[in-house]
């Protein structure tokens, strides 16, 4: 078995992920929806009689939630994501250096070892499998 380079670093940033994507969307969401039942509907006249039991609360609950949750995630996609990836981008001195170097080959101010670097970087990344990650 080959050990993998920065093996934990790759295994804390799939568990800090696996957390905050899966696990606490789910945890998230059932508290959101347990405190809601129990402050807003509970002991209060009105909503009881619509809401007469946490099933029926449920139903209604998840037929809203997730058109609203879609709709804002669309939003987000055509409106901010490109700013968040704008930024990401702006703030990656890796990302600097491989447009530097582009543009350096281009007008011809790159030296051949500059060049030769850039591509052994780039042929390296190339070559990882999918599965390294």
């Amino acid at each position: 078995m080959i050990i993998q380079k920065n093996l934990g670093r790759k295994l804390w940033l799939d568990g800090r992920t696996g957390h905050a994507t899966y696990l606490m969307l789910a945890l998230q969401f059932v508290n959101f929806f347990l405190i809601t039942y129990t402050y807003l509907i509970e002991g209060n006249e009105i909503f009881e009689n619509v809401f007469f039991n946490i099933w029926v609360f449920s139903i209604i609950f998840i037929i809203s939630y997730i058109p609203i949750s879609i709709l804002i995630g669309r939003w987000h996609q055509y409106t901010q994501l490109h700013v968040e990836a704008t930024i990401k981008i702006e703030k990656n001195p890796i990302m600097a250096r491989m447009i530097r170097t582009l543009l350096d080959v281009k007008t011809g101010k790159a030296t051949n070892e500059e060049i030769e670097e850039f591509r052994k970087f780039v042929e390296e990344i190339e070559s990882r499998d999918i599965k390294e990650f």
